[in-house]
């Protein structure tokens, strides 16, 4: 980092970009690796080799599911919650892939307001 990136602080460095794949590289430049191995994890390794092929990215970012102050998601019914009050376009649970805009708009659940912002 330069000097003048050093001297940030909070949020402003938070927005520097630290890396090509900013969302898992710390504000220290350290990141919680984790590796998939085709013997030991076919499907998600597989996964990962064709999100390659498709980006040139090999890394899947692997996060906490849930919207603020809301618990983590155990089920299908708690991901597709969280799915449909959130922005994310596609939910991929087991064998099923759901795409938000092939969904009953009636489901919706809007968080935005819910939440006083950090």
């Amino acid at each position: 980092m330069t000097n003048e990136e050093e001297a940030l602080f909070g949020i402003d460095k938070l927005n520097l970009a630290r890396s090509d794949i900013p969302a898992v590289t710390h504000v220290d430049y350290s990141a919680r690796v984790q590796t998939v191995h085709a013997d030991t994890n076919p499907r998600s390794h597989a996964l990962i080799v064709r999100f390659k092929a498709k980006t040139g990215c090999p890394v899947l970012i692997n996060t906490s599911f849930n919207v603020r102050s809301e618990p983590i998601v155990c089920t299908p019914e708690d991901a597709f919650r969280c799915f449909m009050g959130n922005e994310i376009e596609v939910l991929v649970v087991g064998n099923c892939m759901l795409r938000k805009s092939q969904q009953n708009p009636a489901l919706k659940i809007d968080y935005k307001d819910e939440f006083e912002p950090d």
